[in-house]
């Protein structure tokens, strides 16, 4: 279930259908939550909540979200013309009213994202496989599903952004490999498969993440993996 970006603007502008609306989709973000699923719904709540103080501040980008209709053209200066399709000041009372309710539905969701992201995030720790090598910006990650015997490989990269004010970084991963842990295949070995893999890297930075709790592994434990590589990495 998704919550379009311009889901306070869009089709019918109706106060009780708009809640309606938005507490379905919280309602589903809470499912997530409960089953420690973090990732797309905190992202989204983020973004949903920024998205809406915006409108809250500026009214002018209420204006501008609103859909279009085609008017008219202008052919000596080949332009197009547009009317909004906003009808009156009822109207903005109306989208003010969601706007008001939203806000405080966002933060309760928010805060309690956090408080699941902060829990799972003390469950989870990290450590280099082997000998670390100078250069830590690309590497493999080696998750251990929890509950399993079963490891995930990703191949990791981790950009640097530059502006002459501050410095930002990224970090983009690609799977590679599933692997089963054994008496004869343990971490230390695996890493010595993906030298063999990748004969360009004959030492390559390698990092185990494992968590002490189940979570599931695409929503929250990769997510939170990265997180947690890129600040070992800084460091």
């Amino acid at each position: 279930m998704e919550l379009s970006k311009n889901w306070i603007t869009e089709k019918h502008i109706d106060f009780e259908y708009k809640k309606y609306v938005l507490l379905a989709w919280l309602h589903h973000v809470s499912e997530n939550f409960n089953l420690h699923k973090l990732y797309p719904s905190l992202s989204e709540l983020v973004e949903h909540y920024r998205n809406a103080v915006a409108l809250k501040k500026n009214k002018q980008n209420i204006y501008d979200s609103f859909p279009e209709r085609l008017s008219g053209a202008d052919l000596k200066n080949f332009k197009l013309m547009y009317d909004k399709l906003m009808e009156d000041d009822a109207l903005m009372q109306e989208i003010e009213s969601i706007i008001s309710f939203s806000i405080p539905q966002f933060e309760k969701y928010l805060a309690d994202g956090k408080q699941l992201y902060e829990f799972i995030e003390s469950k989870i720790s990290i450590y280099p496989v082997g000998v670390v090598p100078l250069h830590v910006n690309e590497g493999y990650i080696i998750l251990l599903v929890p509950g399993t015997k079963n490891t995930r490989v990703y191949e990791y990269q981790v950009t640097i952004f530059e502006n002459p004010n501050e410095k930002f970084r990224s970090i983009y991963t690609r799977h590679i490999a599933d692997f089963t842990l054994s008496i004869a295949l343990t971490i230390d070995s695996i890493k010595q498969e993906l030298i063999r893999y990748n004969k360009n890297f004959p030492n390559p930075a390698t990092y185990a993440v494992e968590s002490s709790i189940f979570i599931p592994v695409e929503e929250t434990m990769l997510p939170l993996a990265k997180r947690t590589l890129m600040k070992y990495v800084t460091n």
